[in-house]
């Protein structure tokens, strides 16, 4: 007669801890980092669905984002490539505090957590210069309907199409908004760091949570840099 014994498992989740080998902070950041994403990638499609439907009046970012410090002429793209550069520069100084985290080296964390927080402050910084410079627009302005239009906003757009103006806004505005708060983040992290609570605990999970979040935004802006800028 065959044999109709089950083969059970030698352990079963019982509940109380992670069935997944991870800690509850670090599955409820993959939560909240899944569902942001959902969030972009809707702005996204929405604005890739407009500029398909007014290709033909819509502006060009590289004819729109000219400016660079210090420099009069026109320079396309140039200041938002140096922007992208800087901010996956302190994704990279972020992985060395988590790498330092691991190997317990709390001043090295510190040092490479002071880093990340000061590209996210520069990136925040260039983004703020970049919107003054496209709401006030070119010298020359454009002329609509015997109007003289300079810069952009909600209502009137130098560039084109208004709706390009409010994407720029609320997308832009909006991974601003999550940088400035990793910012904000990072920095209170940085203070416990320097106060050696992490060490004390004997690990720096902190900071790997907040490493998480910072390479999300990082990677939220390498697509909106391609699909609002390049492409």
């Amino acid at each position: 007669m065959a044999d109709l014994t089950v083969n059970k498992p030698k352990s079963l989740w019982g509940g109380g801890v992670s069935p997944y080998g991870v800690s509850w902070g670090k599955m409820y950041m993959w939560f909240f980092l899944v569902s942001d994403a959902f969030t972009f990638s809707s702005l996204l499609i929405a604005y890739g669905f407009m500029r398909h439907r007014f290709a033909e009046v819509w502006p060009k970012a590289d004819d729109v984002f000219t400016h660079f410090p210090f420099y009069d002429g026109h320079l396309p793209l140039a200041y938002v490539a140096l922007m992208t550069f800087i901010l996956i520069m302190s994704s990279v100084t972020m992985v060395l505090a988590v790498d330092a985290g691991h190997k317990r080296d709390n001043k090295k964390v510190a040092m490479w957590m002071l880093l990340t927080i000061i590209g996210g402050l520069i990136f925040v910084g260039s983004q703020a210069w970049e919107w003054y410079h496209f709401i006030h627009g070119t010298a020359e302005g454009a002329m609509r309907d015997g109007v003289l239009i300079k810069g952009a906003n909600l209502i009137e757009n130098e560039y084109g199409h208004t709706l390009f103006a409010n994407f720029f806004f609320f997308i832009t505005g909006f991974h601003g908004f999550h940088v400035f708060s990793g910012v904000v983040i990072n920095f209170i992290i940085y203070l416990k760091v320097l106060k050696g609570d992490y060490e004390k605990r004997g690990h720096y999970e902190q900071v790997e949570k907040s490493g998480l979040y910072w390479h999300f935004v990082d990677l939220v802006w390498v697509f909106v840099f391609t699909f609002f800028y390049l492409v």
